[in-house]
């Protein structure tokens, strides 16, 4: 029996990918078979539930059936199954489910064994702000980008911790026999700092800025808050955040803080594990406190709940009112900040944190205007489940955007060549189908960031796999987003490595034009920044083609991953969404070169 089935191709399916709660999709399945069919039908599962829907047959080969989905937003899933009879009279049933990487499916015998289709179902479109979704981010540690202080000296060095020598020094983590910290590092970058670089960043081309974690806190890294209302003293006072968040907005830049609900700083006025804020002050020192109730304690006061079994970060339960009223009440942590006009927030480990939460963090931004809303999700955020609670963050108006680390992947291990042209564009369809559009036009992309290694490290101090990464970070639909000192080649292995100092006086300024070509190009080309997109690929010649437009322009990105020569005459160009004929006339509307080299990349653009 010969059964035809793709996702990915209108004929079989319409429309592409996610749909609306109030919208519909159209199924078609092509079966070829010498056996007699019975029925066909359409098996959809929601919450465990599955319900079968009889497939209208509507000429020899073809089964059709017309499907709403009746339950809602959220996860649906999909697959086929046909009842026939041998030509002995014996009746058997087959089912046919996702292949394990294309749009296109399998025959299984076995129900348990279905491999199903997605079909993820959004309750309405949830538009991130403009300035989101056509900027461009950078991210910033800001202990390790640069000292604004006129006489270079450090802001309120912390008990305890060490200062580098030298801005060269490469970082390193001086551990107990537990290998806890024993002493934390600094360079003594601050917030007057990233004042003094913003015409360095508007020069780039960046129009919003990320920050690590700058509440007051006891390490470099400041995951570990001890006070939400107040401005490390190493980074400066409330009073220069303000500067900064003014400063920036003069020059048309957004601010996006880090939000770390999950869990707080053992040294914290909230748990207060040394005795900082008072010996009767604190979750650890009197079950009197006011914030007793935020934390769990297995054997009080020693023995606790942490994030990841880090004593020095005690949890937080999420699920505590006072807690949450903490947060985003009328006099929480949100209210507080967005006095300073803070444009967003980025959810540190946002699948610890319940739906409900993290909704409730949204209505509170949704009473000042233009804020954005992103989450730190590593995997697929279509599809996450965490701490047994199947997560709403595509399906409803929750979050604006996560961080987009699959992508990451895809590109690093592209270049690198640790997987084929096809594989990538396979991996980059699933992504495309299992979110919405607005949903993964917004998507952070990010090829690094203070919890991954360098860019410039992962692809082997290539510079010519990093231009590789950078066009294609660009010409992908999603928010570019650069780590600090990344667009100027610094390297660095896995943290400490990956959070030097930013060596100013030491510029890769080839690389750092490259950036800067790429950010004109997404600023000044409209189908860049809105246009939708195809990709195109010859898999034994190792091209890729990132293809976007829209009803009045477009720009072709090719980026040739072999280390070979190519004819473009020759090239056999597929696409996982297109028949030969849609490619032919796509083809036939661009003015290609003759050839491409190899490791090159080749931009094509017209404008309207």
């Amino acid at each position: 029996m010969d059964i035809q089935f793709n996702a990915w191709l209108k004929k079989y399916k319409h429309p592409f990918g996610a749909i609306s709660q109030d919208d519909s999709v159209k199924m078609m399945l092509e079966i070829e078979s010498v056996e007699v069919i019975n029925h066909v039908s359409l098996l959809v599962k929601k919450d465990n539930q599955v319900t079968e829907y009889k497939m209208e047959k509507e000429s020899k080969t073809e089964y059709r059936y017309h499907y709403y989905p009746r339950d809602g937003s959220g996860l649906y899933y999909y697959c086929f199954k046909v009842s026939a009879q041998n030509s002995v009279g014996e009746h058997f049933e087959l089912y046919y489910g996702k292949s394990l990487s294309s749009g296109l499916g399998w025959q299984y015998v076995s129900y348990e064994r279905i491999n199903w289709y997605q079909l993820t179902c959004y309750e309405k479109e949830d538009q991130a702000p403009t300035w989101f979704k056509e900027g461009i981010c950078y991210q910033i540690f800001p202990d390790r980008f640069y000292n604004g202080n006129l006489d270079k000296k450090i802001n309120a060095p912390k008990k305890n911790s060490f200062l580098y020598g030298s801005l060269e020094d490469t970082p390193i983590y001086i551990r107990k026999a537990d290998q806890s910290i024993d002493r934390w590092d600094f360079y003594g970058g601050n917030l007057k700092g990233i004042i003094a670089k913003i015409p360095y960043l508007k020069e780039l081309g960046v129009t919003m800025i990320y920050l690590n974690p700058i509440f007051e806190a006891t390490s470099n890294h400041r995951y570990d808050t001890n006070d939400y209302f107040k401005i490390d003293p190493m980074l400066g006072s409330n009073e220069d955040f303000k500067d900064l968040v003014d400063s920036l907005h003069q020059n048309d830049m957004k601010i996006i803080l880090d939000g770390v609900f999950s869990h707080v700083g053992k040294d914290s006025r909230y748990f207060n594990y040394s005795g900082i804020y008072g010996e009767n002050c604190g979750a650890y020192r009197t079950r009197e406190s006011l914030y007793f109730d935020w934390f769990k304690f297995i054997k009080y006061p020693m023995s606790y709940q942490s994030w990841w079994g880090i004593s020095d970060l005690p949890e937080i339960d999420k699920n505590q009112e006072s807690f949450q009223d903490f947060i985003y009440g009328d006099e929480g942590v949100l209210v507080f900040w967005d006095m300073f006009k803070v444009d967003g927030w980025r959810l540190d480990v946002a699948d610890e944190l319940p739906n409900l939460f993290i909704q409730s963090v949204r209505e509170r931004l949704n009473k000042s205007y233009e804020k954005v809303l992103i989450g730190e999700v590593w995997e697929d955020a279509s599809n996450k489940v965490a701490y047994g609670e199947e997560k709403e963050y595509v399906s409803k108006p929750i979050l604006h955007s996560v961080m987009n680390y699959p992508l990451r992947e895809i590109i690093l291990d592209l270049v690198n060549q640790n997987i084929s042209v096809e594989v990538a564009v396979q991996e980059l369809m699933q992504l495309k189908e299992n979110y919405p559009k607005h949903f993964f036009d917004q998507l952070l992309n990010n090829i690094g960031t203070h919890d991954t290694e360098r860019l410039m490290t992962v692809c082997g101090n290539s510079i010519e796999k990093v231009r590789l990464a950078y066009s294609l970070l660009f010409s992908l639909p999603g928010v570019p987003c650069i780590y600090y000192g990344d667009e100027i080649g610094m390297t660095g292995g896995k943290d400490p490595e990956n959070r030097g100092f930013f060596p100013w006086n030491q510029l890769d300024h080839e690389l750092k034009e490259l950036c800067q070509s790429w950010m004109t190009r997404r600023h000044t080309q409209e189908a860049l920044k809105t246009g939708l997109f195809l990709l195109l690929y010859d898999q034994e010649k190792g091209l890729l083609g990132v293809y976007r437009y829209t009803e009045m322009s477009y720009c072709l990105t090719l980026v040739n991953l072999s280390n070979k020569r190519h004819l473009i005459s020759q090239v056999n160009w597929r696409c996982a969404e297109l028949t030969d004929g849609e490619i032919k006339e796509i083809l036939e509307s661009i003015e290609l070169r003759e050839t491409i080299k190899g490791q090159e990349v080749v931009y094509l653009e017209q404008k309207s």
